[in-house]
């Protein structure tokens, strides 16, 4: 079970939330990281690969919902248990020093009207791979926009609250990170690190430019599903 460590090992009241679709290659390394929790809950949006299976071979939980990461993280927090919630990618891996610098992080109290996130890394060990790490940093500093890619903990209280993620298929992050604000919104000094695979297949500048783009267009007033299918092209 992903609850097994240490017995001496303090297991931290926290659910990880791990939306998939077609996500079998990378999420066994990804729930590998997430000992430590009450959970961790797979919420499949129909893959037709093994998704469902590792998740559950892993011990995660399994839910089921429709397609869309809105969707899916909103599905996934209301099975949660714990009570404070951890929204992560399936490709998305946590560094061994997390579960320290999270539970710093939610032994405050204070900390429950507010939110972190983790300082975003990519695979790759090209140059182009550590200028979009130092432009993440700048975004998340200076805007408070931190994307999903770099995960989410958030108290429960705090989640419904501010009403959760919206059902969106897109930009579902932005609009609750929008929503902390960047007061209310921390970098852990750990480091969640995203595979690079798809900057690798679409070409570094011109993903970073469509993700910019979007960026844009969210910020116009377009709508989610519009830019989904502009994101999809």
């Amino acid at each position: 079970m992903l609850r097994d460590r240490d017995p001496f090992d303090t297991v931290l009241d926290v659910s990880v939330i791990i939306p998939t679709l077609n996500a079998a290659r990378h999420l066994p390394a990804t729930l590998a990281a997430c000992r430590g929790v009450r959970e961790a809950i797979v919420v499949d949006g129909g893959s037709a690969d093994e998704s469902v299976a590792i998740g559950r071979k892993l011990g995660a939980r399994i839910v089921t919902s429709g397609s869309g990461r809105g969707l899916q993280l909103r599905a996934g927090a209301a099975a949660a248990t714990g009570e404070w919630l951890l929204f992560l990618h399936a490709d998305t891996f946590l560094s061994d020093d997390w579960l320290n610098a999270t539970g710093k992080f939610i032994a405050n109290p204070a900390n429950r009207s507010r939110a972190a996130t983790f300082r975003f890394a990519l695979d790759d060990a090209s140059p182009a791979a550590r200028r979009l790490e130092r432009r993440v940093a700048w975004r998340v500093r200076h805007l408070g926009l931190a994307y999903g890619d770099q995960g989410l903990l958030i108290h429960r209280e705090l989640y419904g609250s501010l009403e959760g993620f919206r059902a969106w298929p897109l930009m579902e992050d932005v609009d609750l990170v929008r929503r902390i604000g960047r007061r209310r919104l921390t970098v852990l000094d750990s480091v969640a690190r995203t595979s690079a695979e798809r900057w690798r297949r679409d070409g570094w500048q011109r993903r970073s430019a469509r993700n910019v783009f979007c960026l844009t267009l969210y910020f116009l007033g377009v709508s989610p599903q519009w830019i989904a299918r502009l994101y999809d092209r």
